[in-house]
């Protein structure tokens, strides 16, 4: 299997991460504001590394999963800790949100059947003449 070229490379401009990932280099400039990502500076200008790197895919992948920007904070603050805080932080969290998303399929499945009721009774119902 090939690896990306950009797997290979030590450093990144804003504008290189912002066009592989697809987002825009605002959105990394916030995250750098957040604390969760810190490139080196040259004058005015971003260097990303490797490890920057990894962690904007592991900062996307949580905010795709609906982790708020906290959580992933403090994931990421395990980043270099322990491996086993680490994992249980993630088995928690991961736990949290799949409770909240079950409840949310719950009411939403409780909503759908309440309005195909309404629309079952609405139809059902004969039309009065105007």
């Amino acid at each position: 299997m090939n690896r990306p070229e950009t797997d290979n490379r030590d450093l990144f401009a804003i504008a290189d991460l912002a066009k592989e990932f697809g987002i825009s280099t605002r959105a990394i400039r916030f995250y750098e504001a957040k604390g969760l990502l810190s490139p080196e500076r040259v004058g005015a200008t971003r260097i990303f590394r490797r490890r920057d790197r990894a962690r904007l895919i592991l900062i996307l992948r949580g905010k795709r999963l609906g982790f708020s920007l906290r959580d992933i904070s403090d994931y990421l603050s395990l980043y270099d800790a322990n491996r086993s805080q680490q994992v249980h932080l993630l088995i928690d969290k991961v736990d949290e949100r799949l409770a909240s998303l079950e409840r949310q399929r719950d009411d939403l499945e409780t909503t759908i059947n309440e309005l195909r009721e309404i629309r079952r009774l609405v139809d059902e119902r004969p039309a009065k003449a105007g």
